[in-house]
């Protein structure tokens, strides 16, 4: 069942804290805050983005460090500082005139549920509160920021046969020549 409602993803829509990172903030002692994010689910959402579909990243926090990573991968729709997500989701839906069985949605913590109700595949990281686990179609075996989000990309792109890229791009790599 789960496979099968991933034939009609067209977009993405992510929290950051707790999905694309591992919902732990190291405070500095200039009172910084900085997240840790996973490369593989980067080569992913390039991936994705590169394939033509949508990628949201919707959240309450406010890091500008997040920002810019997530603008560095390609994501133009990135949300910060949202208290009620559903507006912002909504908006982020008409904008690309998609319809709720388009979207897969991961989230991890209460505020992403009214969301998380709404979008026609809600999934989850393996560390997500357990009221997100209950509502979540699919629970990916890797935790916030260790790659669940390249997880359910991934499913999604192979189950359309869009995940191999015969020229894959590594944009932060450097070549050693012997």
């Amino acid at each position: 069942m789960f496979l099968e409602k991933l034939h009609q993803i067209k977009a993405f829509v992510l929290d950051i804290d707790g999905v694309l990172t591992d919902a732990t903030v190291h405070v500095t002692e200039t009172g910084e805050q900085l997240r840790r994010f996973n490369v593989r689910d980067g080569y992913a959402i390039q991936l994705a983005l590169k394939r033509g579909f949508k990628i949201c990243a919707i959240s309450g926090g406010k890091s500008q460090g997040a920002l810019l990573r997530l603008n560095t991968l390609g994501m133009a729709d990135v949300y910060l500082g949202i208290a009620k997500k559903i507006d912002t989701y909504n908006k982020f839906v008409e904008d690309h005139g998609l319809s709720p069985e388009e979207i897969l949605y991961m989230g991890d913590d209460i505020p992403d549920l009214p969301v998380m109700k709404l979008a026609g595949v809600p999934v989850c990281p393996a560390d997500a509160v357990e009221e997100v686990k209950e509502i979540s179609v699919y629970i990916s075996p890797k935790g916030g920021g260790h790659g669940c989000v390249r997880d359910v990309i991934e499913k999604v792109l192979k189950v359309q046969d869009k995940w191999f890229d015969p020229n894959p791009v590594a944009g932060d790599s450097t070549i050693v020549s012997s």
